[in-house]
């Protein structure tokens, strides 16, 4: 599947977002987010420590550092999330399952 994403970063936009995720890390809400250790995609207790802030549809694929986009999220999940969104996710698992019909877009 990821021979067919195109990612055409916007440099200026990351910079941009990346300044204001940096903002919200010193926020109360994201501390609160923290404090509750449990990651946002696998659902595990793993401690405040152990949690990355993970950006839902990525800065690198037009996201924004605002917190409807923004969940905390275990390493091992926040690195094989990478530069996907939550749909393309979504069709990796159904693809990997067999559950695409035959001449979907997902077939390589």
């Amino acid at each position: 599947m990821a021979d067919w994403i195109d990612i055409r970063a916007d440099e200026q936009h990351i910079a941009h977002e990346r300044a204001k995720a940096k903002k919200l890390r010193e926020s109360e809400w994201w501390q609160a987010q923290l404090r509750k250790g449990v990651c946002h995609y696998c659902g595990k207790h793993v401690g405040a420590k152990n949690l990355t802030m993970d950006h839902v549809v990525p800065v690198a694929r037009g996201g924004t550092s605002t917190k409807g986009n923004i969940v905390p999220c275990c390493l091992d999940c926040n690195q094989s999330k990478r530069f996907y969104t939550p749909a393309e996710l979504i069709l990796q698992q159904l693809e990997d399952e067999g559950q695409l019909p035959e001449g979907s877009p997902c077939d390589d």
